[in-house]
């Protein structure tokens, strides 16, 4: 019988290549796309604060409730994601009383998963923002200098 000691090492330098390099293209496209996940999904809430902040005047004056205006919330949105990050879409807002609720997605270029269909991956971060009317009354827990409790003598 012939020695066969070096076939399992020729068989380890072989398989493992194929086991190693997809782990790593996923590893390397994973932490990538989770990075694009995290900047989109803080685009998204500036947008929704943005939004947010469109106070419907009319009904206000007229002695309304404080509510949003939904096709200037909306206006702001498409304009906040613009300036923000053109690459994202504005999928969805929804606009309910003084809440707003938004939702952006982005197609991400994955550079090695060829398994992917089209070469990419679509991420979408979800955000919501209300609006609330301030204090009615200042409050008695005004902050005072530290000077004001020092005693004397």
């Amino acid at each position: 019988m012939a020695d066969r000691g070096g076939q399992a090492l020729v068989s380890f330098a072989v398989i493992l290549p194929l086991v190693l390099i997809p782990v790593a293209a996923y590893a390397i496209e994973a932490t990538s796309l989770a990075t694009r996940q995290a900047a989109l999904a803080e685009v998204a809430a500036q947008v929704a604060e943005d939004a947010a902040q469109q106070i419907d005047e009319a009904t206000l004056r007229a002695g309304g409730p404080l509510q949003l205006d939904p096709s200037a919330a909306q206006a702001t949105a498409l304009a906040s994601v613009a300036a923000r990050n053109p690459a994202a879409t504005l999928r969805s807002v929804v606009v309910a009383g003084s809440s707003v609720s938004l939702v952006l997605e982005e197609r991400v270029p994955l550079r090695f998963a060829v398994w992917a269909p089209g070469g990419g991956a679509t991420i979408a971060a979800p955000a919501s923002a209300r609006l609330a009317s301030g204090y009615s009354s200042p409050s008695s827990f005004i902050a005072l200098p530290f000077r004001s409790f020092s005693r004397t003598g």
